[in-house]
């Protein structure tokens, strides 16, 4: 992953924190996104640094999307246009478990908002930042498992929005395919973030692991694997994929 810039939304936790650490060496630019948690992006990007890549911040509220423009304007003058540019199109939230008959229009909207209007939004301003130049580069969408799931009586609205970026990718994917951009998407399964403690269940993922084929939750790094060898030149010839990272769930 030398010699390239990767914008990594919501990359102060979790996996996209993961995938900033795996990728970090020397000749690699690191645009990181984070939306309140400043402390948590400047300790990742201190790792970062401390690995010999470069790291920069880039604060936006994804519930207020019309910052994002703002936000890849600042982030124009840090990626070099001569270089790829890499989206690991990450940034999302879950609400606490609810029903059909708990949905109320102000969660459908933020839950919307951050997860897919938000998302279409950075992987638009990551396009017009590959343009600039020849390089190029890839996108990664970070869909979930339950987009195939449904997770009713749990996260009707976030599987819903996972659901989309799915179809976003793929059509996303058609439409860049001529310039030789790439985009994909990764489903995480059950994997063991802050995620579950910001909806209410900090024990969610250790009570579901005995329902997952392979017995245990998965890791960020192991998400993060995946993620960098779709953006890697070593998946030249992936694009329109979306690849399944559940312990077989």
């Amino acid at each position: 992953m030398a010699d390239r810039t990767l914008l990594i939304t919501g990359a102060s936790s979790g996996i996209g924190a993961a995938t900033a650490r795996m990728a970090a060496a020397p000749g690699v630019t690191l645009l990181l996104h984070y939306g309140s948690n400043r402390a948590g992006a400047e300790a990742v990007a201190a790792e970062l640094r401390g690995k010999g890549a470069t790291a920069h911040l880039l604060q936006c509220d994804f519930a207020r999307p019309e910052g994002i423009e703002a936000m890849f304007a600042r982030a124009a003058p840090l990626a070099d246009p001569s270089l790829p540019l890499h989206l690991v199109n990450n940034a999302g939230i879950v609400d606490s478990t609810a029903s059909i008959a708990e949905m109320t229009p102000e969660r459908l909207t933020r839950m919307f908002t951050v997860n897919i209007t938000s998302a279409i939004l950075a992987a638009r301003g990551a396009v017009a930042l590959m343009r600039r130049g020849t390089a190029g580069g890839a996108i990664v969408n970070i869909s979930s498992a339950a987009a195939r799931l449904g997770s009713g009586n749990q996260f009707l609205d976030y599987a819903a929005s996972k659901g989309a970026i799915d179809t976003f990718t793929l059509g996303l994917a058609d439409e860049l395919a001529p310039e030789g951009i790439r985009v994909n998407a990764v489903r995480p399964g059950l994997i063991d973030t802050d995620i579950h403690a910001k909806g209410g269940e900090p024990d969610r993922a250790a009570r579901l692991a005995p329902n997952v084929p392979l017995r245990r939750t998965g890791r960020a790094d192991e998400i993060a694997e995946a993620i960098l060898w779709l953006l890697s030149d070593r998946a030249s010839y992936v694009t329109r994929s979306i690849l399944d990272v559940t312990g077989g769930r």
